[in-house]
């Protein structure tokens, strides 16, 4: 049986959160997310300036990566709590869990605490070869 729980605080209307009864509460994302609007979606974003220059280190790569979904967002109407899915792509895992702690602040400052289903995978190469962290995102804004 599934059950659905309202967004956490300062959540947009019109997603709502899937947790099915029973199972754990995930920490940093939520297993599903129902929404209906105005679909926005970014390809595959790294951590680069406007310049095309890579932030120095992992956690800088992703904030730079989280700011530049943002900016894109902004540009379809939408804002970070609109997100439905990010899908992240690393090219070290273990850069990553050494990490979470630094992640977390990091999310939080530029998403805020909104957490959308999220998928993280480790990959050989991302095609930016400076580039430790690729992201896509997935929004919805609602009508």
């Amino acid at each position: 049986m599934s059950t659905t729980r309202k967004p956490e605080a300062g959540a947009t209307r019109g997603l709502q959160v899937l947790q099915p009864s029973g199972w754990p509460q995930p920490k940093g994302y939520s297993n599903g997310i129902m929404a209906e609007g105005r679909l926005v979606v970014t390809g595959g974003v790294v951590g680069w300036d406007v310049t095309g220059r890579f932030a120095d280190g992992f956690v800088a790569q992703v904030r730079l990566a989280l700011e530049n979904i943002a900016a894109i967002l902004a540009e379809g109407g939408a804002r970070p709590e609109h997100l439905v899915r990010l899908t992240w792509y690393v090219v070290d895992m273990d850069e990553y869990v050494s990490n979470l702690k630094a992640l977390g602040k990091v999310y939080r400052d530029v998403i805020g605490a909104h957490y959308p289903s999220m998928a993280l995978v480790q990959v050989v190469r991302l095609v930016e070869t400076s580039a430790r962290v690729e992201i896509e995102a997935t929004a919805v804004v609602p009508r």
